[in-house]
């Protein structure tokens, strides 16, 4: 009788490793890709606005500021009381871009990629 509680619980201690390995490497991955994602999307965009000012600094400038403004919407909306109603598209869509861009600038500040 001892001999089968024993294997039962080892069996359990070894599926309890096993769950915790899986999670544990499954949230490490996902964090690595999120930063690389993240300092990589920050390097595009940094090489997109030298290649733009370079072509033109008056056209890299009113898209960078409606960028800004796009994504300063979408925080708001985020951030401003909820009335009743259906919000609309644009709101939705600059919602999601405001929380994309965050999370973005916050792995990449923290990646150290400079």
């Amino acid at each position: 009788m001892t001999v089968s509680t024993d294997r039962s619980r080892a069996r359990r201690v070894i599926r309890g490793i096993g769950s915790f390995s899986r999670e544990f490497l499954g949230e490490f991955i996902g964090e690595a890709v999120l930063t690389v994602v993240a300092c990589l999307t920050v390097l595009g965009l940094a090489l997109v606005f030298v290649w733009g000012w370079e072509r033109g600094p008056l056209v890299t400038g009113g898209a960078g500021g409606a960028a800004l403004v796009f994504l300063g919407y979408g925080g708001w909306e985020l951030l401003r009381p909820a009335r009743p109603g259906r919000r609309g598209r644009l709101a939705g869509v600059a919602g999601i871009a405001f929380t994309v861009a965050a999370v973005f600038v916050g792995y990449a500040s923290s990646c150290g990629c400079s």
